[in-house]
């Protein structure tokens, strides 16, 4: 004991009173931006139940790393949680398909924090605080608009440093790339950027991605709604991963297991043709971008058998974080080069993208959403730039299950997932699909959330430790995850779809859509393609029954993948 001083006691009360101002503490500094404002939930009185916080989560924090560009999200309350897992068990009540029609009405009314306005003479100092007050106004406003209407909050981003990111890939791009998953391309075009890239004098094109796991006929009818809608955005439509990019050995009678490329992966250039005539559309020839095209062309008259002599040299990414970018002044192609800025949510393959444009991975990927932390710059060609910026989730009306299902929020954080796989069951005919039958539950009991995850769990051998009961949430978890892997057939169609579908069928421009995605004849049956990174293969592992570590075994795809699922015991 240090000389002078005496052992003094400390109670439990006291202890408490400590871990409470410690949290405190840790739900102020995980955002500083916001005020701590509480809010009466809807439903509680004056007199009756005590009104709760908004609490601030923080979500894919890395020790070891840098925390300012994580996930902010808000937390739901222990009412809301218990409420939602209460209303899980109630029976699902499957929609008609023409329920998956919708528009664009989901950024109705919302904008998206804009940096205030700054100038050259202002501190940095002073710059800092203008963005920190005028964010913390801009977040006060929104949770006021949403209690006054009583309305739930929808997953956004909190976290003033990512926002931060976006101003200043803004700032320094000539052309941006809108990059949205074709499955849920409204939920994920927010208007507003689009018309502040217009004040901006930018050009914008819209790039339809991951366009190999739908039909054709959709994404040719999801392209001409934009069109029609938006006459000046550029549209395209792109994958990263043809056939060429997967691989999968003629496995048994079952079927072709297929599963992406890892390390070395051909260039997609189809899809990357179409950007470059989509960039070159916009600039016009103020700048030289004939190298590009000379790369682009060399790959398509690649033989399918033929492989590189060499290893092409890998090009450095810088993290522009390491930068101060402040103050530097926006000059349209400087020094001759074009810098592309790739944009949009969460989990819509914006990284995947610049590896396909490149020919081979130069950044790292992952289906965990958060994962590039802060904006990077890499050169496609010498005079070429391409800037890919950290995802983040817009303000939106868009419910929060269908949040999960497009990949904005990462399935391991979940708190309750069974309104997402509400949403999935009655969208999709997943009983027949997984051809569950009731081997724990009461035939009588019927079919609700909590007892499909039941179902599944027993079906895979998801058991708890102890008492060896179906392991409820794990379950949930793995078919959320098969649905952002693109394992079932859930996708949103444009207005008036069904009825027009014949149209869309006998469409001249259908082949071209058919020729971006270049399915092998061999393959043309399949219905999914079973994506497995390797950077995805450790997820993070969930507080309450842990992740699904290590159950990344691939399901046979057929034109009727689920008919083979028993074929395999899974």
């Amino acid at each position: 004991m240090p000389q002078g001083r005496r052992k003094i006691a400390f109670s439990g009360k006291k202890k408490k009173v400590q871990l409470a101002a410690k949290k405190q503490a840790k739900i102020v500094h995980a955002n500083p931006f916001l005020l701590n404002k509480t809010l009466k939930e809807e439903g509680a009185d004056d007199a009756g139940r005590k009104s709760e916080d908004l609490e601030v989560q923080k979500l894919n924090y890395q020790p070891g790393r840098d925390g300012r560009y994580v996930f902010h999200f808000y937390r739901e309350s222990d009412r809301q949680v218990k409420e939602a897992k209460e209303v899980a068990k109630k029976p699902l009540n499957p929609v008609p398909p023409q329920a998956l029609e919708v528009g664009d009405n989901f950024f109705v009314g919302y904008g998206f924090p804009q940096r205030p306005p700054w100038h050259y003479e202002m501190s940095k100092e002073k710059l800092e605080w203008n963005e920190n007050k005028y964010f913390r106004d801009y977040m006060q406003n929104l949770e006021k608009v949403h209690y006054d209407d009583k309305k739930i909050l929808s997953f956004c981003e909190l976290n003033l440093e990512t926002w931060r990111q976006l101003w200043r890939v803004l700032e320094i791009s000539d052309i941006f790339l809108l990059i949205v998953d074709i499955r849920f391309p409204t939920l994920m075009f927010p208007p507003s950027v689009y018309q502040h890239v217009q004040e901006l004098g930018k050009s914008m094109i819209l790039v339809l991605n991951k366009i190999d796991l739908v039909p054709p006929a959709v994404v040719l009818a999801w392209k001409k709604y934009f069109e029609e809608k938006y006459p000046q955005l550029h549209i395209l439509a792109f994958t990263s991963f043809p056939s060429y990019n997967l691989r999968g050995p003629q496995g048994s009678s079952t079927g072709v297991q297929i599963r992406r490329r890892r390390g070395k992966m051909r260039m997609a250039a189809e899809g990357a043709y179409e950007v470059y005539k989509a960039v070159n559309e916009i600039v016009g020839g103020s700048v030289d971008i004939a190298s590009w095209e000379s790369k682009i062309l060399e790959e398509l008259n690649l033989s399918d058998g033929e492989e590189e002599d060499a290893e092409p040299e890998t090009p450095e990414v810088v993290h522009e974080e390491e930068k101060d970018l402040v103050f530097q002044k926006y000059v349209r192609h400087k020094n001759g080069i074009l810098t592309i800025g790739c944009l949009g949510f969460p989990n819509v393959g914006k990284s995947s993208l610049m590896n396909a444009l490149m020919g081979q991975k130069v950044v790292s990927v992952s289906r965990t959403p958060g994962h590039t932390k802060h904006f990077q710059t890499i050169f496609l060609t010498q005079n070429v730039r391409l800037c890919d910026c950290p995802g983040l989730v817009f303000p939106s009306s868009a419910p929060r299950s269908l949040q999960v299902l497009m990949g904005s929020y990462p399935i391991a954080q979940l708190r309750e997932p069974y309104a997402a796989i509400r949403y999935l069951c009655e969208r999709v005919d997943l009983i027949s699909l997984l051809a569950l039958k009731h081997e724990y539950h009461d035939p009588e009991d019927g079919w609700s959330p909590i007892v499909v995850c039941d179902e599944w769990a027993v079906k895979r051998g998801f058991l708890t430790a102890k008492v060896a009961r179906p392991a409820t949430y794990r379950s949930a978890n793995h078919l959320l995850r098969m649905a952002l892997d693109g394992k079932f057939n859930l996708h949103l169609l444009p207005p008036d779809f069904i009825r027009d579908e014949a149209s869309w069928l006998d469409h001249p421009e259908l082949k071209d859509i058919i020729a971006i995605q270049n399915k092998d004849p061999k393959l043309s049956e399949i219905s999914f393609v079973n994506f497995t990174d390797s950077e995805d293969e450790n997820e993070e592992s969930s507080e309450e029954e842990g992740d699904d570590k290590g159950d990344s075994s691939s399901i046979p795809t057929t034109s009727n993948v689920f008919s083979l699922l028993n074929a395999d015991g899974i």
